[in-house]
This record gives structure tokens, C-alpha cells and sequence, in this order.
């Protein structure tokens, strides 16, 4: 897969360009597939949370983009439909949106879909998370993060990649996410981390890593 993963969306043009370059195509011309699930898990989300997502009523743009047709793709359904059902919707489509919330919660729901496991086939798709929708792909979240308590009682997540992520760093609403906290954070991460803020991204195509940013991040190797 090829990976955009955003602290809060498409927030500038710089991320916007990267995700364009992602697909190889303009966004209108391009299916999307929303995954809303990773709201319901955390007690500041919730059903309002996952609405304003899908309709792109969201502070973190995602699904307003333009796309040329966009889905909605609930994990905690998948198992009643069937995988002959829903795995050609995933492999027929461009991108993946996968929305914030709790990332214990969305890796939960992602493997228990079986989604987790379809992810390392699709290797044209184009995934975008933001917030917990990117810590998901991590090794690990930290226990500052664990808001739902998984069966395991961990902050192990997919390890689709080998870093982890703390977002929003230095969020004018989220005092505890300063850039201090990120270091104190990333001391108990057993691999490297990265600190992200809202204006920034990290883009993962063909085994490389690269920080788009118009604002300010930090690598704790």
C-alpha cells in the first residue's frame, strides 16, 4: 500500500499534492472508501463525530474532497455480509479514509474484520488516516493514547510500519499534546516516533518515508 499519514487531514496544499501524487491521478477521478469505525471507540467521538466525518462537516478534510464516488466502509458490519461481498469493494477501490477516535479500537475492529489481513494485497490502494487512523498502522500507540482497553489490554497495533506516531503535537486545544509530552512519550516507544502537528504528514510509498509538513514535527530516533 501506499500510505498518507495526516495528524488532521488533506490541511494544506503541500499534503494535498502529496496524496495527488500518491493516486497518479486527480482526486476526481478517483473512488473512495470512507472507514468511520475508529470514532466510537473514543469517549470525544462518537456517532456525531462519525456523521461529520462522512459528510465532510469535519475540521480534519478528508472525505470533501471531490472524489469521483465515495463509500462508506463500517468494519464492525463486515463480518454479517460476507468477504465475497465487501474484499471486491476494497480491491476495486483507489483510497481508503480511515477516520480518528481510538486506535486500539480501529486495530481491533480491523483484524476482527479481516481487513488487517487484506491490507498488505492491495498494493495500488492509496491509504489515508488521520489521527488514529494513522497510529493504527504503528507497532505501537503508547498508553497515553489507549482510551478502549483491547481483550489483549495492550498498545500494540498493525505494524504496518516501523514507527509511531504522535499527532497534533502542540494543539492549541490540547494542552498535554505538547512537544515536551511527545518526548516524554516517544522515551517508553520501543522504535523510532514521530511527532506530528496538524499542518504535517507522513507519506510511505516503495519503502521510503517522507515528512510533507507546511508546520512543525520532530523524529525521536
Amino acid at each position: 500500500m501506499k500510505l498518507l499519514l495526516t495528524s488532521a487531514g488533506v490541511t494544506n496544499p503541500s499534503i494535498h499534492e502529496a496524496l495527488v501524487g500518491l493516486l497518479g491521478k486527480p482526486i476526481a477521478e478517483s473512488d473512495a472508501l470512507c472507514i468511520p469505525t475508529g470514532a466510537y471507540g473514543h469517549p470525544m467521538s462518537g456517532p456525531g463525530s462519525a456523521w461529520r466525518f462522512i459528510s465532510g462537516h469535519s475540521r480534519q478534510p478528508m472525505c470533501e474532497l471531490g472524489w469521483k464516488s465515495l463509500g462508506v466502509l463500517e468494519l464492525t458490519a463486515l463480518s454479517s455480509i460476507g468477504e465475497d461481498r465487501w474484499v471486491p469493494w476494497v480491491q476495486e477501490t483507489d483510497v481508503l479514509l480511515v477516520n480518528g477516535g481510538d486506535a486500539v479500537y480501529l486495530c481491533h475492529w480491523m483484524q476482527q474484520s479481516g481487513l488487517a489481513d487484506l491490507l498488505p494485497s492491495l498494493h495500488e490502494t492509496v491509504y489515508v488516516g488521520f489521527s488514529a487512523g494513522s497510529m493504527v498502522l504503528t507497532p505501537r500507540v503508547g498508553e497515553d493514547f489507549v482510551q478502549w482497553r483491547s481483550p489483549t489490554g495492550g498498545d500494540e497495533t498493525l505494524g504496518v510500519v516501523d514507527f509511531s506516531i504522535f499527532p497534533h503535537v502542540d494543539h492549541v486545544d490540547l494542552p498535554d499534546n505538547s512537544m515536551a509530552e511527545a518526548e516524554r512519550w516517544a522515551a517508553g516507544i520501543p522504535n523510532p516516533s514521530y511527532a506530528i502537528d496538524d499542518e504535517s504528514a507522513i507519506r510511505v510509498s516503495d519503502g521510503s518515508v517522507e515528512v510533507v509538513s507546511e508546520g512543525h514535527w520532530k523524529l525521536f530516533a
